[in-house]
């Protein structure tokens, strides 16, 4: 037991998971201690069962459907826009527009959205470049610092080996850093996720997840909302977990 409590000490796989499952275990317990008097401010298991079983009945597939959906496209193009954009960083006469970029992250949210429903009119188009616009400059940021981290040797090798410039381009960033991107993707795909109910819930007209909890959120239905709340975490912590598991079979020497 005092391994356990120890900082740094190495423990085993069956370990961790025995550790994860009492954690759990726990929470569930001081969930329904809190939650079984009369009057309590966070909703019971019981209701939380409700709130799911009313949402199943009203579509709640296809409304993760349509957030998976937005989802997606909305981080293909996103990174397909800083992929080009990264990429041409370390072009002097490009660098400063990849880098201009770079500083939109720190635009709020709400400011961005209302000058795109001023260009784009159609609901799922809208959301789909709110969320592409606000995703470029996080994943252009993320993947200009992963070339910036590419240490010095590599380059060097690069050039002993007579290779162009436009060949270093391409075999040490792109080629070098694959599996690095990827894991950058998955990373931002979080992001995605966390802001694909917000823009949803400006932009109901096509429905989603983020429909599904403003109405529950009108309603005061909490048992609803915390339905939601756990649906939206387990399909995160399954698309994080799909990610991962492809970049490692995919590129086998990132697991070193």
């Amino acid at each position: 037991m005092i391994k356990f409590l120890t900082p740094f000490e190495k423990i085993s796989k069956t370990n961790r998971t025995l550790i994860l499952t009492g954690w759990l275990v726990l929470l569930i317990a001081i969930w329904f201690i809190a939650t079984s008097g009369e009057k309590h401010l966070f909703p019971s298991p019981s209701q939380v069962l409700t709130g799911f079983q009313e949402l199943y009945k009203e579509g709640l597939v296809v409304h993760i459907f349509n957030s998976l959906k937005l989802c997606f496209i909305s981080i293909f193009l996103a990174t397909i826009i800083s992929l080009v954009l990264a990429y041409s960083w370390p072009i002097p006469l490009l660098k400063s527009v990849s880098e201009f970029v770079t500083k939109f992250r720190f635009l709020p949210f709400t400011g961005l959205s209302f000058y795109i429903t001023m260009v784009v009119h159609e609901a799922r188009m809208m959301q789909v470049w709110i969320l592409v616009i606000f995703l470029t400059t996080f994943l252009t940021t993320s993947l200009i610092a992963v070339i910036k981290d590419i240490p010095q040797e590599e380059f060097d090798h690069a050039k002993m080996l007579k290779c162009t410039r436009l060949e270093v381009l391409w075999q040490v960033i792109i080629l070098g850093r694959i599996d690095y991107v990827i894991d950058v993707i998955r990373q931002n795909l979080a992001i995605t996720w966390m802001m694909l109910v917000t823009v949803e819930s400006i932009v109901v007209a096509t429905g989603g997840l983020g429909f599904l909890i403003k109405n529950s959120d009108k309603f005061m239905n909490t048992g609803r909302i915390i339905a939601l709340q756990i649906i939206i975490l387990l399909i995160g912590l399954g698309l994080d977990a799909g990610i991962n598991y492809l970049r490692k079979s995919i590129f086998r020497y990132s697991k070193i």
